[in-house]
Parts: structure tokens; sequence; C-alpha cells
């Protein structure tokens, strides 16, 4: 079997429905973020922050997608899945990424800028914590993923 053109997926598709996840998340009383999990150019998965909603810091919903993936596909298969992310994976959630061993991550919104709109500290970059792993790909979509955050009551 071929290995997939991760090149050739609509990134802009599935960046916009991590975006409409996000924005669920923040109407239910959450912070806004949204990814899913995509294969063959088909989202399999998607999951947005219930972090507030269920009481539970775990619930970023990279780490949830990340843990979902490793109990459902085996390496060989989560190295031909992209996991697409409304806003660059937090520390806690790109080390349970790499452990599933995704072969990509797309982002939007830079971790830099989420620290800006927070006004915490900026944290390791994802790419540094994924090096070796999956190939890491951001800023896509950034202004729409921006106003996303200009929008949330930080």
């Amino acid at each position: 079997m071929t290995a997939p053109n991760f090149d050739e997926f609509d990134h802009e598709a599935h960046l916009r429905e991590t975006f409409e996840l996000a924005r669920e998340a923040a109407a239910r009383g959450d912070e806004p973020f949204g990814s899913v999990l995509v294969r063959d150019d088909t989202v399999i998965m998607s999951d947005s922050n219930r972090e507030i909603t269920d009481d539970d810091i775990r619930r970023h919903p990279e780490l949830h997608l990340a843990y979902r993936a490793c109990r459902e596909y085996d390496s060989d298969e989560r190295a031909e899945i992209v996991m697409y992310t409304s806003t660059e994976p937090c520390p806690m959630c790109a080390g349970g990424m790499a452990t599933a061993g995704f072969g990509r991550v797309v982002y939007s919104v830079r971790s830099d800028e989420i620290a800006a709109f927070t006004g915490n500290e900026p944290t390791v970059r994802s790419a540094e914590i994924l090096d070796g792993v999956s190939d890491v790909v951001g800023a896509v979509l950034n202004d729409e993923g921006r106003q996303i955050h200009q929008e949330f009551d930080w």
C-alpha cells in the first residue's frame, strides 16, 4: 500500500470543520478548541473542548482524539491519519499525539497567539514535541482561526 499524499487533502475544509467545533465548544461554555482526525481525506473522528463542562482538565479535543485513535487503530493506520486542529496543540496534547504517531498535524492558530489572547506565557511549540514523529503544518487559515478567539471572552 502506498503512503497517503497528505498534500492532496482538503486542508481548508477540514480546518473549517474544526472551527465549527470550536464555536460549539464556546457556545456550550468551554474554551474554543476543536479537532478532527482525517484518513483518506475523510473525517473519521471529531471532538471539541469539554474541559469545563466535563470538569476534566484532560478533555482537550486533541488528547481525547489521540486516546480514541490509539484504541481503535493500529500504529500503521495512525500513521495514515492527519490531525486537524483549530489551534496548535498544547504540550500535554502534543505528548499524547506523539504516542499516537499521526502522520501529520495541521493547525490554524499558533500557541504564541493563544498565549497573547489568554495572557499566559507561550508554551513549548508542538513541532518540538512531535519532531521525528509527525509532520507539523501551521498556521493555516490563520485569520479565520484567530477570529474565533477574538470573539471569545478570554
